[in-house]
């Protein structure tokens, strides 16, 4: 990539030195698209997202085919990567989805869990408390085969069918999700309607409840255009663990307002700005995207991308 494809790092204080990009293209991007894509691109993706420096790809999930068609390929894909000096999170939805993962060596797994009542039912057919109890033995099993567990909690901020969700009400579901022994908790912004201000009162309301900002990551979405701002605002914070997937694919099969993940590449673009480290390297991730992108049959979102795209 030239020198203009670059952004003028102009450093800014009291921010993260380095951030940790946990990639969430090939799993949760991928599961929202309607044409289902060959296990040996999957793989490849994959593969080239590592090449481009990325140190943590989520790879696929563990769910019931009918769930997510898209990835029902789980058992074909993970051997074809596994190989990789790369982090590897899959996801799983309960101790049968748990099983299939730990058996094909998976050492990182990820629990999904709402802060809504609707969201809940929508997704896992379930109450928040009765899919808190449903994870329970899942973490707890990882946990004793020293496997990394991530929860994942949707809704953080808004609800399509609840509105505006209550700081208190997702700081009960984080606390229970740490509690029953999950490493790390991605806040995310389903359907994009936070706001810096927003996130900001969480993280702090989290901290005061005991869960420390360095087990926190952040899972925006780009709806309003909010997602860099948001972003932003949880790096002054002290986040250092960021989600984002390649070229912007993505979005929620449960919530049709969920519109695409923040992209990499557009993130990239200001953490590297900011002076902040990455290891991603920017040319290798666009390249990646785009041909991704071909792969679709459809234009990327990503702002970046197809701004570099442009100059080349």
């Amino acid at each position: 990539m030239t020198a203009q494809g670059l952004p003028m790092a102009v450093p800014s204080e009291g921010l993260p030195p380095r951030v940790r990009i946990h990639e969430v293209g090939a799993r949760d991007g991928l599961q929202n698209e309607q044409r289902t894509v060959p296990t040996e691109v999957k793989a490849e993706f994959i593969r080239r997202l590592a090449d481009a420096g990325l140190s943590t790809i989520e790879a696929t999930s563990f769910v019931h085919p009918e769930w997510v068609p898209q990835l029902a390929d789980a058992e074909r894909l993970f051997p074809l990567v596994n190989d990789l000096p790369v982090a590897l999170p899959v996801l799983v939805p309960n101790e049968r989805g748990l099983n299939r993962a730990l058996t094909l060596g998976a050492r990182r797994i990820a629990v999904f869990a709402s802060a809504t009542e609707s969201f809940a039912k929508a997704n896992l057919n379930r109450t928040v408390d009765e899919a808190l109890a449903m994870f329970e033995p899942v973490v707890r099993r990882a946990k004793d085969q020293k496997v990394h567990v991530r929860g994942y909690l949707s809704m953080c901020f808004g609800d399509p069918w609840e509105g505006p969700v209550p700081i208190h009400q997702v700081v009960r579901v984080s606390k229970a999700l740490m509690d029953m022994g999950c490493d790390e908790l991605s806040l995310g912004d389903t359907i994009g309607v936070a706001t810096p201000g927003h996130v900001l009162n969480l993280l702090s309301e989290l901290n005061e409840e005991g869960v420390p900002t360095s087990a926190i990551g952040v899972h925006f979405h780009d709806t309003y255009g909010q997602a860099l701002a948001n972003t932003l605002a949880a790096l002054q914070h002290g986040v250092t663990t960021v989600d984002a997937s390649a070229g912007g694919l993505g979005g929620c099969p449960y919530a049709k307002s969920a519109t695409g993940n923040l992209a990499t590449e557009d993130l990239v673009w200001m953490l590297h700005g900011l002076g902040i480290e990455t290891g991603v390297d920017l040319g290798r991730l666009t390249a990646t995207s785009v041909w991704m992108a071909a792969h679709l049959d459809r234009p990327s979102p990503s702002r970046t991308l197809r701004a570099l795209s442009h100059k080349e």
